[in-house]
């Protein structure tokens, strides 16, 4: 490469280049020469970055691509800045220098890359593995599916019998495998792979008592000759074993009975400890032992280990619980996340560990829940029995202690400024959080329900799962709450559209769950029952669903639908609208009928959200010619003056005073079809029940005017 530059007889001299392969040669001459400082570094790689992202648009001007001069030696100068010896700054823009030589060199890149990559691992010294290690470790989160196939195929795991068999040892060489082999895991055929050729090595790595692997470094490393202090050597040693305790946790979570821990078929089978717990479970409790621990000392070098290790370990419910109970543990972990920039890989890994502790079981319909124990009959003659840690009580009492750990605040944090992925998960451990009703005053305080909105807005319509998801949680969170105390800095009508999506069953669900239908139709209510402007917006937004929501055959859903029409009604323009002349005559007729006729229904709470919404809606001249016009709708309205619930009698004399105040021919028909119908023996029987001024203060005003015109 150099001579190209200072050579004026070659072809390839610099002045026979365009600009730009003059200037990717110049920064590739400047990372060649070495001695730079990060800073300079770092400038360098975000010049080629820029460069490399900027080629395809060139080419298609007709310039020449600056990839045609890039060879071996320069793609080579660039990958060694993977090396776990460079900064985590260096080591991240060498990332994305290398995503953008992949993406804008497409398939001769991707050559180039696997050419670096057999060179490195056949030369078989100390240096090459490290780089090769490292930049494969770099490269699988940006390019997983070709690392893959090089980490399968190219001799990373089957030349490394050396390693495994302990005929050398580096710790440096050791650190950057482990850190591939952690990344690689994330890949499911990677994975496999893993656990095939690296178990047995892993496992002896993490079991290996500490001082022992000291004394192996002093023999066998190279980088421990000299004077290496005795505390660099125990805390790689330590660092060693918690990166292959790290590894392990990934492979036993994903595999219920990984293949080291089945017993020879020459032995007995068995799978279970003395506590009755099976080997894998064992051993998973007894690494998040140490990783919280390690948390909890709060020491910055095993911090991202110690809480990536925790998320695999909390899939385990025992180890759930564990950590719940560890207040000490809880605000560490919090204090974690309140350090740490968004979208960093630990922010996403504490989150995921919250999520666990916070996740409830999926409801399940009664036909599922008969499956379940049909299987757990069948399997070990009915043996199999749900673990008790995971039930509806343990997941309250986890979210208890989660939130009074002060975790909110820091989900309020990255939600905003997260990825995608972390906002999903914050989405999900506030609905957990949001199902005990005692918290949700407290979620709002703390900013929940704006950021809830602004998730929903900024997910993508194609991810409905999560979407609904955060609408779940803005339902549960807006049942309980005063609506005027939230929505200060933003209106609340802002909430509608979210919570009018769960009315519609889940496109994605075999079977409905109604329960999110429930909880939005009883955030809606609330919502309703403070001003116009709000009834407007739920009434344009999602009538249609509302209507359809009171021919359900689920009660409870019929009465919350019901309650909710009786606050919208409260709006006079939007009661015209839908029940007046401010409709067609046919669809008017119909929804006033269906009301009069819920007024008449067994359910006591849908009796009075019918009786209210008619109370409002006979304020109405139009309303009132319908209710005289259904054959018995009189009679359902005398029948709530009449009942044993004063609650209802005071609707029932509120609807029969609206509906005699209307001056004209439509007051004289309700007057006379009222009394004509026993109104008056109606209403004195009211008012002889009732003990509240508020209704006797109705029966007087309605008894007035029937008497008045008899």
């Amino acid at each position: 490469m150099s001579s190209q530059l200072v050579n004026p007889a070659n072809p390839y001299a610099a002045e026979n280049f365009s600009d730009r392969q003059n200037e990717m040669f110049l920064v590739f001459a400047r990372l060649f020469g070495g001695g730079l400082k990060d800073d300079q570094l770092i400038s360098a790689l975000k010049e080629l970055t820029k460069l490399f992202e900027e080629d395809p648009d060139c080419v298609k001007k007709g310039e020449r691509s600056i990839f045609d001069h890039l060879d071996d030696d320069c793609l080579d100068t660039m990958m060694r800045h993977h090396d776990l010896r460079e900064s985590p700054e260096v080591r991240k823009q060498t990332m994305v220098a290398t995503a953008a030589f992949l993406k804008a060199n497409g398939e001769r890149g991707a050559n180039q890359m696997r050419k670096f990559f057999y060179r490195r691992m056949k030369r078989r010294t100390y240096d090459d593995y490290i780089i090769c290690f490292c930049a494969a470790a770099g490269l699988f989160p940006i390019a997983g599916d070709f690392m893959a196939d090089l980490f399968l195929h190219e001799g990373f795991l089957y030349n490394l019998g050396n390693l495994m068999n302990h005929k050398w040892k580096s710790r440096k060489v050791e650190t950057a495998l482990l850190e591939m082999l952690r990344v690689a895991c994330y890949h499911p055929i990677c994975l496999g792979a893993v656990r095939k050729y690296c178990l047995e090595w892993l496992e002896e790595m993490e079991t290996q008592p500490t001082e022992e692997a000291v004394a192996a470094s002093l023999i066998a490393d190279p980088d421990f000759n000299g004077h290496t202090g005795s505390i660099a050597r125990r805390r790689h040693c330590e660092h060693v074993k918690n990166l292959a305790g790290l590894v392990l946790l990934q492979l036993w979570s994903a595999s219920p009975e990984p293949s080291s821990l089945k017993p020879p078929e020459s032995q007995k089978p068995t799978t279970t400890n003395l506590d009755g717990k099976d080997q894998a479970t064992a051993k998973i409790e007894s690494l998040s032992v140490r990783f919280i621990e390690l948390l909890v000392q709060g020491d910055p070098e095993y911090t991202q280990h110690s809480v990536e290790g925790i998320a695999y370990a909390t899939l385990q419910p025992s180890v759930r619980e564990a950590l719940a109970h560890n207040p000490q543990a809880l605000r560490r972990l919090v204090e974690v996340l309140k350090s740490e920039p968004p979208k960093s890989p630990i922010v996403y890994a504490g989150l995921s560990i919250f999520a666990h502790l916070t996740a409830y079981q999926p409801v399940e319909t009664e036909e599922q829940k008969r499956l379940q124990q049909l299987r757990a009959y069948a399997n070990a003659a009915g043996k199999l029995q749900p673990n008790p840690l995971i039930d509806d009580t343990h997941v309250e009492e986890r979210c208890k202690l989660v939130f009074e750990a002060g975790v909110t605040p820091v989900l309020i944090t990255h939600g905003k400024n997260g990825s995608p992925a972390a906002l999903s998960l914050v989405v999900s451990i506030i609905g957990s959080l949001a199902k005990t009703s005692a918290l949700r005053g407290q979620l709002a305080q703390q900013g929940a329900v704006r950021l809830l909105i602004s998730a929903w807005e900024m997910l993508a319509d194609s991810d409905n799962a999560a979407r609904r998801r955060t609408a779940e949680a803005l339902a549960r969170i807006l049942i309980s709450i005063n609506p005027t105390l939230v929505f200060r800095q933003m209106p609340q009508t802002a909430a509608v559209r979210p919570l009018a999506t769960l009315l519609r069953p889940d496109p994605d669900a075999e079977v409905r769950n109604l329960l999110p239908t429930f909880e939005s139709l009883l955030a809606l209510t609330n919502l309703a029952s403070t001003d116009n402007e709000t009834r407007k917006v739920i009434v344009r937004t999602s009538w249609d669903d509302i209507e359809e929501l009171l021919f359900s055959n689920n009660a409870r859903i019929c009465t919350a639908t019901t309650e909710l029409i009786c606050n919208l009604v409260q709006s006079p323009d939007e009661a015209a609208a839908l029940f007046g002349d401010g409709t067609t005559p046919g669809k008017a007729d119909n929804r006033v009928k269906i009301i009069v006729a819920l007024a008449d229904a067994e359910d006591v709470k849908t009796r009075s959200a019918a009786g209210g919404a008619l109370a409002s809606l006979a304020c109405h001249e139009s309303v009132v010619r319908r209710i005289l016009g259904q054959p018995r709708g009189v009679a359902i309205i005398l029948g709530l003056c009449r009942d044993d619930d004063e609650g209802l009698r005071h609707r029932g004399a509120v609807v029969v005073q609206n509906m005699v105040s209307h001056e004209g021919e439509v007051g004289k028909l309700a007057r006379e079809g009222l009394t004509k119908a026993g109104a008056v023996e109606a209403l004195t029987e009211c008012a002889k029940k009732s003990r509240s001024a508020e209704v006797v203060q109705a029966v007087v005003g309605a008894l007035e005017l029937l008497l008045k015109a008899g």
